[in-house]
């Protein structure tokens, strides 16, 4: 998708702002299904998406964090086969997204998802439901589910020139998958991507080059190489060939991990809850052993059936040697392999693992090749000795640090309200402070050995990590910490402490029933029912606000944290409204008695968001957010509804008016029943 010119978002801000205006239900998608025979029993279920223009459509592979992507759930398959993985067949665009401020890939106009499936008897059903999400250059809709079901069991009528012209538009139809029908983009883009997983799994290795389990074998093995051959050219080869093995290995193992998973499966590695708790305690597992506790190692068997091919000499005992290497550098290399071929096959990628192993298996590789060919360099290398288990350490404290994003994944997901911003941000500086009075010799673990002096790169390292620690303080109260922006949860995920600088009232303890300070903005007294929050409205003789939100709505976010930080907004809204935000994309199942289907769009009402999101559209006609709504108490429109706009005293005079309108209105009418009575 082309970037658009300042002036080309202007006048689109001013259309979407008309059409909210207007209370306009948006529905830029539409869905149709059909089946196509491809063989004997084989079949395509093919969901057609056609999408208006200005809208897009996003992809099943792309980056946590953001918008709901597109997904395939079958409920009851019956004599049925899927055979692969949903295919996606369209154009695919990738872009800078200004809704969630990343890059994100999306399909514009039409795409065709499809499963393939093999017929096992007559009279065969598919059913289920998809779950997507659709944008435009200024607003997002609402994550939409969608029921489905497909009946086979006998082949399409479909005439011959039919036929033809559907093979024609097939090959017309650019393919964004790859041999196993994973989406892939090969963009410009794409290209800048893969030198960032490139760049990252060189470093990977670098790092991995100065642990204990790596480190060492540099002059160890340039010698043997060097004394083993009959001349220096000689030499100078077989470790170059080594290297090269070294290399080989590495990319045969990311390439072997996304065929046989699939870059798909990694990519749901990395959004599920299962596999995050699972990550959590695998790397808090590969921390205690870096701290010393015990060594991780593969079985001895392999690694002595290995040892015994590098005995056979040329090349294939060389290469033998590199696998040796790799099997006992394990303990030290295993965890940043695992965190690099999970984050680099995030996005459906099946280039991405490979390129990552390419950056680190040359990085690991390349001083054995230099060092061979310049064997006089060996000289200037450090010697082993108890430097090497303190960088260990160090990764050690990494690990424990990093491994709690896998935790507040889960946390967001759910709503525990366990590893809040604060307390992540508190583990945070104690791990960083721990690693500081390490690096400056005050902690010392059991594989450490007695230093005389603070070298001066350990106090560098040690004044960088206090000065993180220090910059970290703040965020215990609100700072927005951008440096390490995306580790942390987002700063609305609290425990009360208002953000800004402002704070809410102090006193507490007068809060009604159904208000949760810690899970609003800035510390307000908002409710997340609708019911409780009307009757309130009615008992303290105050208009009802409705605020339609989303977890994963950034322009929500953005009036949060430019508008209603704000001392005269937060004030309005303490003191003036009855305020209660709907979390439209809440994932909480709603109990079997209350689910339904919506009069409005048809649709199964089976969450708590679906429940907030259609009342939006039917109530108000329009299902875009953030929507702001006040409220008399027969709950009719007080004023016109306001949407997105960052400007203060706008906001300001629609609060004012709400509240001036109001006060006209008698107080004492109770005649006005619930929405959803």
């Amino acid at each position: 998708m082309r970037i658009f010119r300042k002036v080309i978002l202007s006048v689109l801000f001013f259309l979407s702002a008309m059409a909210l205006s207007f209370a306009q239900i948006f529905e830029p998608v539409k869905w149709s299904y059909e089946t196509r025979q491809t063989g004997e029993n084989e079949y395509e279920l093919v969901f057609k998406a056609t999408i208006e223009d200005g809208w897009h459509l996003y992809s099943q592979f792309i980056k946590d964090g953001g918008p709901i992507k597109t997904s395939f759930n079958f409920d009851t398959i019956n004599a049925i086969e899927l055979l692969g993985k949903v295919e996606e067949r369209g154009e695919l665009e990738q872009d800078y997204d200004p809704n969630f401020e990343m890059k994100l890939k999306w399909f514009s106009h039409e795409v065709e998802f499809v499963q393939k499936v093999k017929l096992k008897t007559e009279g065969a059903v598919a059913k289920g439901w998809l779950e997507f999400m659709t944008c435009d250059d200024q607003r997002c809709l609402p994550p939409e589910s969608i029921d489905y079901e497909f009946v086979l069991g006998t082949p399409p009528e479909s005439s011959e020139e039919e036929e033809s012209e559907e093979e024609e538009a097939d090959k017309e139809t650019f393919q964004t998958e790859d041999k196993d029908g994973n989406g892939e983009d090969e963009s410009d883009e794409d290209s800048m991507s893969f030198w960032g997983v490139f760049i990252a799994g060189f470093l990977g290795g670098f790092i991995a080059l100065l642990t204990p389990c790596v480190f060492p074998m540099i002059p160890l093995t340039v010698s043997f190489f060097t004394k083993q051959s009959d001349t220096k050219a000689k030499g100078i080869f077989n470790a170059i060939a080594y290297g090269i093995s070294i290399i080989v290995i590495y990319v045969v193992l990311g390439f072997a991990v996304t065929k046989i998973l699939g870059p798909d499966a990694l990519n749901a590695m990395a959004s599920n809850a299962v596999f995050n708790l699972l990550f959590f305690f695998v790397f808090i597992i590969f921390a205690i052993s870096f701290f010393g506790a015990f060594e991780i190692t593969v079985p001895a068997s392999w690694t002595n059936k290995s040892d015994q091919f590098s005995e056979k000499g040329g090349l294939i005992g060389i290469f033998f040697m590199a696998f040796t290497l790799a099997l006992v550098s394990f303990s030290c290399t295993g965890p940043i392999i695992g965190t690099l071929l999970v984050e680099a096959a995030v996005g459906g990628n099946v280039i991405g693992p490979v390129v990552g192993m390419l950056g680190f298996s040359i990085a690991l590789a390349l001083p054995f090749g230099l060092f061979a060919a310049f064997p006089g360099w060996l000289n200037s290398l450090p010697k082993s000795g108890g430097w090497l288990n303190s960088v260990k350490v160090v990764l050690g404290f990494l690990e424990l640090a990093l491994c709690l994003k896998f935790l507040s994944n889960v946390d967001l997901a759910y709503h525990w309200g366990v590893l809040t911003r604060e307390i992540f941000i508190a583990l945070w500086i104690i791990i960083f402070t721990l690693m500081g009075f390490y690096l400056l010799g005050k902690l010392k673990f059991v594989h450490d050995s007695d230093t005389a002096y603070i070298s001066i790169p350990r106090l560098f390292m040690a004044i960088l990590t206090f000065s993180f620690v220090v910059y970290l303080v703040p965020g215990m109260w609100g700072a927005p910490l951008k440096i390490i922006s995306g580790f942390p949860p987002p700063a609305f995920y609290t425990e009360g402490w208002s953000i800004g600088g402002v704070s809410a009232s102090a006193d507490k303890s007068d809060d009604p029933i159904g208000v949760d300070r810690s899970h609003c903005p800035h510390n307000l007294p908002c409710f997340h029912d609708y019911d409780l929050a009307l009757e309130h409205a009615k008992a303290s003789n105050l208009p009802l606000m409705i605020d339609f939100t989303g977890w994963s709505c950034v322009n929500c976010r953005k009036m949060e944290d430019k508008v209603w930080i704000d001392p005269r907004v937060l004030s309005r809204l303490e003191n003036d409204f009855v305020l209660v935000s709907l979390y439209v994309d809440d994932k909480t199942s709603l109990p079997e008695s209350e689910v339904y289907r919506s009069e409005t769009t048809g649709k199964m009402v089976k969450t708590l968001g679906n429940k907030w999101s259609d009342l939006q559209t039917r109530r108000f006609g329009t299902n875009s957010q953030p929507l702001y709504v006040l409220l008399d108490h027969d709950e009719e429109l007080l004023v016109k509804s306001s949407a997105y706009d960052p400007d203060i005293e706008k906001y300001i005079r629609f609060l004012d008016s709400g509240k001036e309108e109001f006060a006209k209105r008698s107080a004492d009418n109770d005649n006005g029943g619930s929405l959803f009575h």
